[in-house]
């Protein structure tokens, strides 16, 4: 089931369907956007680099998009040109995306 955010958390992330300011910013800080995310039972680099990506994710689940959609507009990827990397990418994003809020959050306020 989609997790649904607040209000507020929507208005600081922005909408899924564009780059918050935030991304836009890091944009120079040139993060590598891998079409696998990198799995560990613990956070990682890579989790923490893109948290914010995460949310957009879950905004779009919650939204009923499809991973098609999540590829383009969050990853860049275009869905019809490279379909089933645009799904897989998505689909990878997404999942540890889920892990995150149910697992993955403890390691961010442990300390």
């Amino acid at each position: 089931m989609p997790i649904r955010y607040s209000e507020a958390l929507k208005t600081h992330l922005g909408s899924w369907k564009t780059r918050p300011e935030s991304e836009l910013a890091q944009s120079h800080l040139d993060i590598e956007m891998q079409d696998e995310v990198p799995w560990s039972d613990s956070l990682t680099a890579y989790d923490k680099e893109h948290f914010t990506t995460y949310m957009r994710f879950l905004d779009a689940a919650a939204d009923s998009a499809s991973y098609e959609e999540m590829a383009q507009l969050i990853l860049g990827i275009d869905p019809e040109r490279e379909p089933e990397r645009a799904r897989n990418a998505a689909r990878s994003h997404l999942d540890r995306a889920n892990w995150m809020v149910a697992t993955g959050y403890r390691e961010l306020f442990a300390g």
